[in-house]
């Protein structure tokens, strides 16, 4: 098996958002903001490699949408999917799974594009891209919260291209990627886990989407449900420091990979590393 990280670019959000109801006295001490309290995110996907597949775990924002909406997510750095792919020397065509953990802007918006004539195209045309049941029946009835972060552009092409397929319980893809599906951030989440050589590495996603948002009560004011997320995260966390998962973050820009620990003070998060120390 290969690991590639795909970074697609970054963007800015609120530093309130990102830790909800944390005080920024305590969080900025672990994530750096500007002047205007925003904090820059990366998107940063995975691609997996084994045996006849090529698996890529979320696909960025892409660069579809209008100037006006991309200008409000301040992007920036000179990462790109397109740069990302030729650096392994992999095209679009060779991919043969998307997983998207979720259909929030950020995580999907890459796996459709526009081509030369302005149309609708997929990114990756041959793969089966795979979403849980419960996300896209919240996308279609979102509540109010959610309703501005889902895109019809992001995902009806692939809906009509007959290559979305939908998993209602936790899933194994093939036995090295398992599908695992969580509510508190958004219905539906897949949280993806890759067992590689003798560990498990945690594909993050926004369950815990910065290494400073282990604890179990640092979550999110973008959760949909704070206390069924604040739940999620106990049960996992509990998991994760006995199985001694690695856990992969899609979002944070100082930090690739973290264990955790248990501590007197519950779980927390320990030193970060970057995934080629594993590779």
């Amino acid at each position: 098996m290969e690991l590639h990280i795909i970074n697609t670019g970054n963007f800015m959000a609120d530093g309130g958002a990102i830790f909800g109801v944390v005080p920024k006295v305590m969080w900025e001490k672990k994530y750096p903001c500007d002047e205007n309290n925003y904090c820059n995110l990366t998107m940063r996907c995975l691609l997996i490699k084994t045996g006849d597949r090529v698996i890529l775990i979320d696909t960025g924002i892409g660069d579809k949408q209008s100037e006006k909406f991309l200008s409000y997510q301040h992007l920036n750095g000179d990462d790109s999917m397109e740069k990302s792919f030729a650096a392994i020397g992999t095209s679009y065509d060779e991919v043969t799974d998307v997983i998207l953990t979720h259909l929030h802007f950020d995580h999907c918006g890459g796996a459709v594009k526009r081509d030369a004539e302005d149309n609708l195209v997929l990114t990756f045309p041959n793969a089966t891209h795979w979403l849980a049941q419960a996300q896209w029946d919240n996308f279609n009835k979102p509540n109010i919260r959610e309703g501005s972060v889902y895109f019809k552009e992001n995902i009806l092409p692939v809906l009509e291209s007959g290559q979305l397929k939908f998993i209602k319980e936790d899933t194994q893809l093939i036995p090295e990627v398992e599908m695992r599906l969580f509510n508190g951030h958004t219905k539906g989440q897949i949280i993806p886990l890759i067992q590689y050589k003798d560990k498990t590495l945690v594909y993050t996603a926004d369950l815990i989407p910065v290494m400073p948002s282990v604890p179990e009560a640092w979550v999110s004011a973008y959760d949909a449900d704070p206390i069924t997320a604040m739940t999620e995260k106990r049960e996992f966390l509990k998991e994760a420091v006995e199985k001694e998962y690695i856990l992969f973050f899609e979002h944070d820009l100082y930090n690739e990979c973290c264990h955790v620990i248990k501590t007197d003070k519950g779980i927390k998060e320990g030193e970060s590393f970057k995934l080629d120390s594993i590779l």
